[in-house]
């Protein structure tokens, strides 16, 4: 009898159940129910083991035979093939983790250290909208600089902000895999950029109004609505939208309105909180928005929540004015720089932009409080229309 291939297609396709040897250690196993596998006996490191080959029709008696041939080299190589077929499964799977899982596992991960827990999805949605599209289906170990180069290529001179930002998601994406342990490209990114190149698109700044012309818009927002006042206060404060919408009765402590760190625009975990001096006229307008506040919001939507981003936006829009609310920052500061001798600390420091090195900050820790009151009492004074002239501010240390 020969020692292997012992079997015929024909002879096994038409078995009765039971155990068949082929030789070598390959053996045909039929069972009562009809079905059958392929079961290979091999001898590594002094044990015995049996490695299933596949079930059968699946896997016919040439393909069963090639597979016993291949283990019984590893065996002769000292290498267990049960094992090794392990190790290789548990690679391929670590090759499968597509990359829209893996970002929106790297999504997850941060939500907490995003602004709202990232709720509105600002985050995750350069991904979503421009990168997914393309590569969440491929494997992150399998993404390298040309895929990430012709993802953003469309969008590159003409979206720049959004390119680059999806640009940065990926690369956090990528060191994300590799802190799963996934083997990925850290350069990728960096390489892209390389390929990539300057971006032809020039940024567009947000339509500001002129200081000159604040007074006359501050009259017209006369109704007393929730979106005059709003947009009156965000006018005397230099503050952003988001901290003004979500103004709460919690925050303010007499005269001074302290905004939470996790609500300044790129919050960090060490991001310190914002102080607001209220003038007068400042403190007046909450009176007015205390009438109509709701759950200790101030500035609260018809339905539910605050008001929207777009709410004071489209009050300017149906005017037909170019400029939009976030400008009338621009508006203060250019104030400040024309019209004050405010230092620059101060003046940045007016709209809560970081000055300085850590470094620096750290031995420097003041917020300017009294100075930047006296600064908004005349910025006040010239949005109420009472006064147009140039301030002088004394040197302080």
């Amino acid at each position: 009898m020969r020692a292997t291939n012992r079997l015929s297609a024909k002879g096994i396709s038409a078995a009765a159940p039971g155990k068949y040897a082929d030789g070598g250690g390959l053996w045909f196993v039929k069972r009562d129910d009809g079905g059958a596998q392929w079961v290979l006996r091999v001898t590594i490191h002094g044990r015995r083991r049996e490695m299933g080959l596949g079930a059968f029709p699946a896997v016919g008696l040439g393909e069963a035979r090639r597979k016993a041939d291949e283990a019984r080299a590893k065996v002769r190589d000292s290498v267990d093939p049960i094992k090794d077929r392990e190790r290789q499964r548990r690679e391929a799977a670590r090759k499968l983790h597509l990359f829209q899982d893996i970002a929106q596992d790297a999504f997850e991960s941060r939500k907490a250290a995003l602004k709202g827990d990232g709720q509105a999805g600002r985050w995750f949605s350069p991904l979503a909208l421009h990168v997914l599209p393309k590569l969440g289906k491929i494997p992150v170990s399998e993404i390298d600089q040309i895929d990430i180069r012709d993802t953003l290529l469309p969008i590159w001179h003409t979206k720049s902000e959004t390119a680059r930002k999806a640009l940065r998601r990926i690369g956090i994406c990528i060191k994300h895999a590799a802190a799963l342990g996934l083997p990925v490209d850290l350069q990728a990114v960096e390489k892209a950029d390389a390929l990539l190149g300057k971006s032809r698109h020039k940024a567009e700044h947000i339509p500001a109004m002129r200081w000159q012309d604040v007074p006359s818009f501050y009259a017209s927002l006369n109704e007393g609505s929730t979106a005059h006042l709003a947009l009156r206060l965000l006018i005397l404060t230099g503050v952003r939208s988001s901290p003004l919408r979500h103004m709460h009765e919690d925050q303010m402590d007499g005269d001074i309105w302290t905004i939470p760190g996790e609500k300044m625009k790129g919050r960090r975990d060490a991001t310190p909180d914002y102080r607001v001096p209220l003038v007068p006229e400042a403190l007046d307008i909450i009176e007015q928005a205390r009438r109509v506040s709701r759950s200790g919001f101030l500035f609260p939507s018809v339905r539910k929540g605050v008001i929207s981003d777009a709410t004071m936006a489209r009050l300017m829009e149906r005017r037909k004015m170019e400029a939009r609310p976030h400008g009338f920052r621009t508006s203060l500061r250019v104030w400040l720089a024309e019209t004050t001798d405010a230092r620059y600390e101060v003046a940045e420091t007016m709209l809560a932009h970081t000055v300085g090195s850590a470094v620096e900050r750290t031995y420097k820790r003041t917020d300017f409080l009294e100075q930047r009151r006296i600064l908004l009492l005349r910025w006040a004074d010239h949005v109420t229309g009472k006064t147009g002239k140039v301030l002088q501010l004394a040197s302080a240390q």
